[in-house]
């Protein structure tokens, strides 16, 4: 099978739906995930959003006013400082929109290409591939890209796969990476991807 066609097998078995479309609480929820699950994630957005909805809303307070509502997220005193210097930027800077061109999002704090891609796919649903480190694990085992960093991995994909496929793949590979290829002990028996998976393969030969 072509790459294309195994990616867009991945996207239909682990399908990834994004409740929130709104640019803003997009850049600020993706903040919070930043070395959290999921679940947490969602909590102190939920928290956060139920007070403060609007960058204005943000650019007022002290870091120290959300330590409550976000402490489920971890690191939530870095992140309070980031949302708050984020929500000023945007105010100040760009007449309280997130701003939707990739340079521009990477020159607010805190902000780096995977963040950045996902408020453009998500927020504004632009073409945007998002490289975490699942991504990056995930498209190496397979053999799809020989790459050393998130960044090369963004490039490589980029070529292989179709616009259409740059934004659902990285939700639907998070997942995938999560429930079968997991960085330690991956599932690969029960792998529907084995039969094209370099890792696999080597994996076979080793034993």
């Amino acid at each position: 099978m072509l790459i294309e066609e195994l990616a867009r097998e991945i996207i239909r078995r682990f399908p990834r739906d994004h409740k929130e479309k709104d640019p803003f609480k997009v850049l600020i929820s993706t903040v919070l995930s930043q070395r959290t699950r999921d679940e947490n994630t969602e909590r102190a957005s939920t928290k956060l959003f139920k007070v403060y909805r609007t960058p204005e809303d943000l650019a007022k307070v002290k870091p120290e006013d959300l330590y409550e509502l976000i402490k489920e997220s971890g690191m939530y005193k870095q992140k309070a400082e980031r949302i708050v210097e984020i929500s000023k930027i945007i105010v100040e800077k760009y007449n309280g929109k997130v701003p939707s061109d990739l340079e521009e999002l990477l020159k607010l704090p805190g902000v780096g290409r995977k963040t950045a891609n996902i408020v453009l796919w998500v927020g504004f649903g632009k073409p945007a591939l998002a490289v975490d480190t699942h991504v990056h694990r995930i498209s190496n085992r397979l053999g799809w890209v020989k790459t050393k960093t998130p960044e090369e991995t963004e490039k490589k994909l980029k070529k292989l796969l179709t616009k259409d496929l740059w934004g659902p793949i990285n939700g639907s590979m998070v997942e995938f990476g999560r429930k079968v290829c997991r960085p330690v002990n991956p599932k690969c028996e029960e792998c529907f991807l084995k039969k094209h998976c370099e890792f696999y393969r080597k994996r076979g030969k080793e034993r």
